[in-house]
């Protein structure tokens, strides 16, 4: 006799099918950022790596997990999908190279409403992205389907990388000293913090996030929000192996630069950064006047346009600069480490 209350996993949400999709999709992309070390292909149940330990002494794995936060709703909003994925890994890899630690693999979850493997292609597409940017490989990841408890059009994106570096080239500022100077990289945007205060200042839940506004060169808003998080880690492994010595580094992420730079500081000394050396992007201009935002804020909040400073030897600046600009980055001495215990000086 039939029951009329049967229930299926689909009845109640989740489409498996849909999922078998999706991991279809994605596995050309995921095999694509395959570095030495990576052991199997996607579809098993964990991800393995094999890390070349010839050469050093004492390996140490370095770890780090982030997600995109608010920022997500812009791309919601704008229906565009293809770079959150870069967004995440930079927020964990930029993490893990301020230990001077070389990314190895990274794996990724993506929480969602209702799997559309069109939309997973798309945010997964941005994931190996960030992963070739990063020379690390995704192994592996996980999609979760939330009916009943997300809209089946949101998601929600997050993830996990591992690094590896040789114990005595573990950068922890310990060799800061003053005199140091400070390099500043910039950033491309807003990156991925402070979303929830732009999205309240734009409330951008009703703006015309695509119409052209003249501050920032004629892009749309939504355009300019959504730029991806630069990554750095190729610029800081070209230094190191340029025997470059890079005493400290500090990712500028939420907080700004009052809660992360004082994060690379040793005891009893303080960065010291001169505003003028380096161009605030227009988006901040427009934040703040739009905003009514008081200075201090800002840089308390949002990366201002450096998305990464590192401390080095000042008779290093030279070389440092030019090999960050062979690198691609745009690089600024910004400052240097003088005595105090600020932790951090904004002139």
């Amino acid at each position: 006799m039939k029951n009329s209350h049967s229930e299926s996993y689909a009845a109640a949400g989740v489409d498996v099918t849909a999922g078998y999709e999706a991991v279809k999709r994605i596995k050309p992309m995921v095999e694509s950022t395959y570095i030495p070390g990576v052991l199997g292909t996607l579809g098993g149940f964990g991800g393995m790596f094999a890390p070349d330990v010839a050469g050093m002494k004492k390996p140490v794995l370095v770890s780090g997990t982030d997600g995109v936060g608010t920022k997500l709703r812009l791309a919601m909003l704008m229906g565009k999908h293809d770079t959150i994925g870069i967004d995440c890994v930079a927020m964990c890899v930029n993490d893990i190279i301020c230990g001077g630690a070389a990314p190895l693999f990274f794996l990724d979850y993506i929480a969602c409403g209702k799997n559309d493997p069109v939309r997973i292609t798309k945010i997964v597409s941005g994931i190996t992205e960030g992963c070739r940017q990063s020379e690390c490989a995704l192994v592996g990841g996980e999609t979760a389907e939330h009916p009943g408890v997300m809209p089946d059009e949101d998601y929600d994106v997050a993830g996990f990388a591992v690094g590896i570096v040789d114990e005595e080239k573990i950068i922890d500022g310990k060799q800061l000293s003053e005199g140091d100077a400070l390099i500043g990289l910039a950033s491309t945007g807003v990156h991925s913090n402070g979303f929830s205060l732009v999205r309240k200042v734009f409330d951008v839940e009703h703006a015309d996030l695509t119409a052209p506004v003249e501050e920032l060169g004629g892009k749309g808003l939504g355009e300019t929000l959504l730029t991806p998080t630069r990554i750095y880690v190729k610029a800081v492994k070209a230094l190191l192996k340029a025997g470059v010595e890079l005493h400290a580094i500090s990712h500028i992420t939420g907080g700004g630069f009052y809660e992360n730079v004082p994060r690379m500081m040793t005891d009893g000394l303080t960065a010291r950064i001169e505003l003028s050396s380096f161009p605030r992007l227009p988006i901040f201009d427009l934040i703040q006047k739009k905003g009514g935002i008081p200075e201090r804020d800002m840089y308390n909040t949002f990366n201002m346009g450096i998305g990464m400073i590192l401390a080095v030897p000042a008779g290093e600046v030279s070389k440092a600069l030019e090999l960050l600009q062979a690198a691609g980055e745009q690089a600024y001495q910004i400052g240097s480490v003088v005595s105090g215990d600020a932790g951090v000086e904004l002139v």
